[in-house]
């Protein structure tokens, strides 16, 4: 078994080696550049993290996941701990009456493991070593005469962890496997029950949520392979394994499974797969993981080098979310943005079990580039799943078509109205019926809703009193900082154009992204307060501006997601031929659609040269809409709003919004919060001092305290995430490549290296609109070579990375021709590999 140590030291000088070989390759080969093999278990090993001590504390500890079950590892000095969790499942649905006060709702977590070794200095900080391959995702814990690697199987839902004792004497080890509850808890006629039971000497925990229709179920068995382990229930809720003192060497496997379906025999299920990984082995289930996590790697790569080590910094944080996201989203659902499937103190946490639509962005918006697109699946089933009561929630509580997907939602979209409710409601939130004319039944019926679901956000919580429950409103009627935001159905149906636009998958689009499209852009097109004026234009009112403007008119967010669906809803419709007649009344709307808001219009006053995007034009209900847009969302750049391609009008605007963000400029002491996605901005504008320092002080923020493991807790109690990780890579993406259009729904064009510092030099290969593979690399401020591989047979257009100079373009390893153009067009077929080099 290596050491921990001689393992630091090999990964550092396989790194040195890499680049040493890339630099002769390059220096030998005059013609035809391209990266050399890659060495990726060097590369990836830069993110593996090790301790040296135990952490202090349990959300310190590092991730083991397969993508549906995982848990953070941690140490007291006698035991290695777990909390076991899933991405699905939750203690209620959305229809829930139980939990309208806010953070009360839970989900994902199933059981507490702790392999107890029963002797204080096992793992105290004088014998202890803990390390983390990112690489092949095991972990090795090193104690006193005992060294544990643990592993999640990604076949099945497995975590396998295998003992080895030096000791002449050890000690016997307890497996502890405890409830996260007591046996039976109620909330109203809400109910968790947990089972304890032992079948076959495996020991079992069963949870079960109930509440009216509603159903969730999980199980948790555990085993000793070689058998010679004793079951027993220790209390109401722990079971136990024992495992003799004279066993040196054992493997432990733990499996897990959950279901919505009472009938579904989840023990059987889980034992299953318990049994095939035994049958397989420890030896088994890692050289799986290992073809597994080495195809995973070697699918795209970012190599970072800086002479101050800020690259390196971003480069082994981006490597680190990527294995994060693996671990952790290739599940039904995806992780939730508030402790993913890392929480170690049990299901609670706050904001609870909903998904809030702009933190779940942080997590995913940077997937596409990074070409592992089944990553992106989770989130894609859940809003797909979810999309017939959508469309339900359209017409009853806004009276318009389409969908209507909420800022805020469960994971199982929003329940169905009685009608009288929903009539109300839609009179309420259109204002069409004054606020304190609002009937007592209608409230009666939302006292028990979930606040923090988007049609009941405008409630309030006042508290206990008297013993009794209070609230009341956010001093703004009908709205709350959640309650009438849409952006967020045009956003999730962008993100299923996208995936069409990297994949060129034709079935995709005209099955799933089609139908989002078309909703969102009916729903708009229908909606009641989108009216056209007298100068002949569509305005939008009564509409948020994410949550710091309520009651807007013609908002950042909402112009900007109407300025992005409709151009690409009646893109997809040509593509596929059909909806002539809706695409007519939508190049209507687009063709007359009011701009983006100007702060000059919502001040009243002429502007001071250059104008500036503004939040909101008058009236607002509440709130300031003469803000710049808010910095966390950006509406207008996430839509293709503002490129390196657009028209210099806008160009010019988007460029002076962002300064003004920045009055000061921007250095290594410009501070970056979790969620802001200036960083991002500033890379598609081409900035090189954002990616330079926007990047690196996002991912070291000073806004919160940043975990050992990397991760933090900027949304609260147990809400551990690696948002601003999230973040942080899609501006990195931006900075390295970019594939954008002049406009929504145009055709993008390819940029290398837009926002890139010159004194750092960086390697890539990642994915590009059109289904391009594009490498390239940076070495002292000069672009070596791009190599595209066409993945889609689209028509590939690039921006010449040497600007007036004489290019040389291979095809299929021959010159095909030379060019001094700045934008290079080319058809392409699938399989066609493109090499641009310097004349």
């Amino acid at each position: 078994m290596i050491s921990f140590s001689n393992f630091i030291v090999m990964t550092r000088a396989l790194f040195i080696g890499v680049w040493l070989l890339w630099s002769l390759q390059t220096i030998a080969q005059p013609h035809m550049r391209s990266l050399p093999d890659m060495n990726y278990e060097a590369l990836v090993s830069r993110a593996s993290i090790t301790y040296d001590k135990p952490v202090t504390k349990s959300e310190e500890g590092l991730p083991i996941g397969n993508g549906r079950m995982g848990s953070l590892v941690w140490t007291s000095p006698s035991a290695i701990r777990f909390q076991l969790n899933r991405v699905d499942v939750f203690a209620n649905n959305a229809a829930s009456n139980n939990f309208f006060e806010r953070h009360t709702d839970y989900c994902s977590g199933i059981g507490f493991v702790d392999v107890d070794f029963l002797k204080n200095d096992v793992f105290d900080e004088g014998n202890f070593q803990q390390h983390l391959s990112c690489y092949d995702g095991l972990m090795k814990v090193k104690g006193k005469a005992t060294d544990v690697d643990i592993l999640a199987w990604n076949e099945q839902d497995v975590m396998a962890m295998r003992i080895e004792r030096n000791q002449v004497a050890p000690s016997m080890i307890h497996i502890n496997l405890r409830a996260l509850r007591s046996p039976v808890t109620r909330r109203g006629n809400h109910q968790a029950i947990t089972k304890l039971t032992i079948v076959d000497n495996r020991i079992v925990l069963v949870q079960e949520f109930k509440e009216d229709e509603y159903y969730c179920s999980s199980s948790v068995v555990i085993d000793v392979m070689g058998g010679g382990a004793v079951a027993s229930l220790v209390n109401e809720t722990t079971l136990r394994l024992s495992v003799p003192s004279d066993r040196k060497s054992l493997t432990i496997m733990m499996s897990s499974s959950a279901s919505f379906d009472p009938k579904h025999d989840i023990i059987a299920a889980s034992i299953g797969k318990l049994e095939l990984a035994k049958s397989k082995g420890f030896d088994g289930l890692y050289q799986s993981n290992k073809a597994w996590w080495k195809d995973f790697w070697e699918r795209a790569f970012v190599q970072l080098r800086s002479g101050d080590g800020k690259a390196d910094l971003i480069e082994k944080n981006y490597t680190y979310y990527l294995y994060v996201m693996a671990s952790s989203s290739r599940g039904t659902y995806p992780p939730k943005f508030n402790g993913m499937i890392w929480t170690t103190g049990g299901d609670e946490r706050k904001w609870g079990n909903l998904y809030w639509g702009a933190n779940q962005s942080c997590l995913y918006n940077a997937l596409f580039p990074a070409n592992r697109d089944e990553l992106l699946s989770p989130m894609f089933n859940m809003y797909s799943a979810m999309r017939k009561s959508c469309e339900v929630a359209a017409r009853q509580q806004w009276g318009s078509k389409g969908i209507f997907i909420p800022e805020t939602v469960a994971f199982d979209g929003l329940p169905i109205l009685p009608d009288d409710i929903a009539a109300e409601m839609q009179e309420l939130y259109l204002l069409k019926k004054p606020w304190h004319e609002r009937s007592q039944k209608f409230m009666d019926y939302a006292f028990t809703k979930m606040p923090f679901q988007s049609r009941w956000n405008w409630k309030k919580d006042e508290g206990w009193k008297d013993g009794r429950w209070h609230t009341s409103d956010k001093g703004a009627g009908p709205f709350g900082h959640t309650t009438h935001i849409f952006s967020r159905g045009a956003k999730i149906a962008y993100q299923y154009w996208l995936r069409y636009e990297y994949t060129r998958d034709s079935a995709w689009l005209r099955n799933e992204a089609y139908p989002m499209l078309k909703g969102v852009a009916e729903f708009y097109r229908n909606f009641p307060n989108v009216k056209k004026e007298a100068d002949g234009t569509y305005h939008i009112y009564h509409v948020n501006d994410n949550e710091s403007v309520l009651g807007g008119h013609n908002t950042a967010e909402e112009i900007s997601s109407m300025r992005g669906i409709f151009p690409v809803a009646i893109k997809a419709a040509e593509i596929l031929g059909i909806d002539s007649d809706l695409r007519k009344l939508w190049k209507d709307v687009l063709k007359n659609l009011s701009p983006l808001p100007l702060r000059s219009e919502y001040t009243k006053r002429p502007p001071a040269p250059p104008d500036v995007w503004a939040r909101s034009l008058p009236p607002v209900i509440q709130g300031d809409g003469g803000r710049l847009p808010d910095p966390n969302t950006l509406p207008a750049w996430f839509f293709d709003l503002c490129t390196l391609e657009s028209d210099i009008i806008t160009t010019k605007v988007a460029n002076a919004t962002y300064d003004a963000y920045f009055p000061d400029g921007i250095d290594d002491s410009t501070s970056v919060n979790v969620l802001s996605k200036l960083p991002a901005a500033g890379s598609l504008l081409g900035r090189p001092e954002s990616t330079e320092y926007l990047i690196p002080n996002q991912i070291e923020t000073s806004e919160i305290q940043v975990m050992p493991n990397r991760m933090d807790m900027r949304e609260g109690f147990q809400a551990i995430s690696i948002q601003r990780l999230g973040r942080a890579a899609e501006a990195l993406h931006y900075g390295l490549c970019q594939s954008v259009p002049p406009y929504p729904g145009a055709q993008p064009v390819i940029r290398i290296f837009p926002a890139w510092p010159k004194k750092w030099d960086a390697r890539f290969k990642l994915l590009c609109r059109g289904g391009f593979l594009v490498s390239s690399s940076m070495r002292n401020g000069q672009v070596d070579f791009v190599e595209i591989t066409s993945q889609g047979g689209s028509v590939c257009r690039i921006r010449s990375p040497w600007p007036g100079s004489d290019v040389v373009v291979y095809r299929n390893n021959k010159r095909w021709r030379n060019s001094k153009d700045d934008l290079l067009v080319f058809n392409t077929e699938i399989g066609d590999r493109i090499v641009l080099e310097l004349q």
